[in-house]
């Protein structure tokens, strides 16, 4: 699994404690960074300020002692131009916890540098002011800063950032359903999801007719006697079939777009967020595939090809051979949704 990044926020420092107490309730950040006095909050707090979990410092001087009273620090770093990347190689020899670094200008100073002097050394947060900065910075020369502190006063920006890094780490509980119909039905317009991604086996997309049970398709990652893998795509199901996203929401595959994210399941449940490279709608026959939860009846539908696989606990079946009595995997719940979000105790019945 992947290491998680952590997520810092840098609220306004005019603001007042409640405001920034009830923005740690909302965008639940690991980390606060503000020298406002707080009263106990969920997430840990880092300040200039002594006596709070982390200690945060331009000062050079600093980490030393903080550091002898088992506090950990981050070591503020401005880099405003090349000169300035000598003082990273000082600010490492103090073995500080964090580096932050602030940078006015990253196509001036490429993050990949400080990356790859930084890692396994401390960690290193990239101060961000968008969730665009924050995107790039994490994603940087595959591995990417340990972390952003994020400086934005538009809580749309705060709540997608934080969805793009809680996000992956979360894991999707899997069940088994037990096939009992496998039919032919006719033509319609079926969803290819490509990614900016290679899939690896056993992964793919979570979709289905009922928004409570969803099955996890594969990607093309197979080679058959007839195409070359796609490893980047997963035939996904119709325009109507709903696809399993982010915090647990779902939307209409008909919805996605090139540069959206989807998350990717594998048969662990393991769950990664990639970017839609594009989406290729085209009309193709369908199949129908039926199965059970005991005494639940779940459907989906895809196309009828033997690219597209259902993925089972040990592997994965194509579709011309997959027959009743086979087991596959799926992600079943109770309750209704609403614009795609999950509400417990409302009925829905999806036939």
């Amino acid at each position: 699994m992947k290491e998680v990044k952590e997520f810092w926020l840098e609220p306004n420092p005019e603001l007042s404690a409640e405001t920034i107490c009830k923005m740690v309730v909302e965008a639940k950040p690991h980390t606060i960074l503000t020298d406002v006095k707080l009263p106990r909050v969920a997430s840990k707090v880092a300040s200039r300020l002594e006596g709070t979990d982390i200690l945060v410092t331009p000062d050079f001087d600093h980490p030393l002692s903080a550091k002898k009273n088992k506090t950990p620090v981050a070591l503020e770093v401005a880099i405003s131009d090349q000169k300035d990347l000598e003082s990273i190689s000082r600010a490492l020899e103090l073995r500080p916890d964090y580096l932050l670094i602030n940078c006015p200008n990253w196509k001036i100073i490429p993050l990949e540098n400080l990356i790859a002097e930084t890692k396994g050394r401390s960690k290193l947060l990239a101060r961000t002011t968008s969730f665009d900065e924050s995107k790039a910075a994490l994603a940087t020369l595959e591995l990417g800063a340990d972390g952003i502190a994020l400086t934005s006063h538009d809580m749309n920006e705060i709540l997608k950032t934080r969805d793009l890094i809680l996000g992956e780490s979360e894991n999707i509980s899997l069940s088994t359903a037990r096939v009992t119909v496998v039919r032919p039905i006719g033509t319609g317009a079926r969803v290819c999801v490509d990614t900016t991604e290679i899939l690896e086996a056993g992964e793919g997309l979570l979709t289905g007719s009922s928004s409570q049970s969803l099955f996890l398709v594969e990607g093309e990652v197979h080679p058959n006697a007839h195409v070359n893998s796609r490893p980047f795509r997963v035939n996904a199901g119709p325009v109507s079939s709903y696809v399993l996203s982010a915090n647990g929401k779902t939307r209409y595959l008909s919805e996605l777009s090139a540069g959206e994210i989807v998350l990717l399941v594998d048969r662990m449940g393991r769950t990664r967020k990639v970017d839609v490279a594009r989406i290729k709608i085209e009309r193709r026959p369908m199949i129908l595939v039926e199965a059970s939860i005991g005494n639940r009846k779940i459907t989906t539908i895809v196309q009828n090809a033997e690219t597209v696989r259902l993925v089972t606990k040990d592997g994965s079946k194509p579709l011309s051979e997959i027959k009743p009595g086979d087991e596959v995997l799926v992600r079943s719940e109770e309750g209704g949704r609403h614009f795609g979000t999950k509400v417990a105790d409302e009925m829905v019945i999806e036939k």
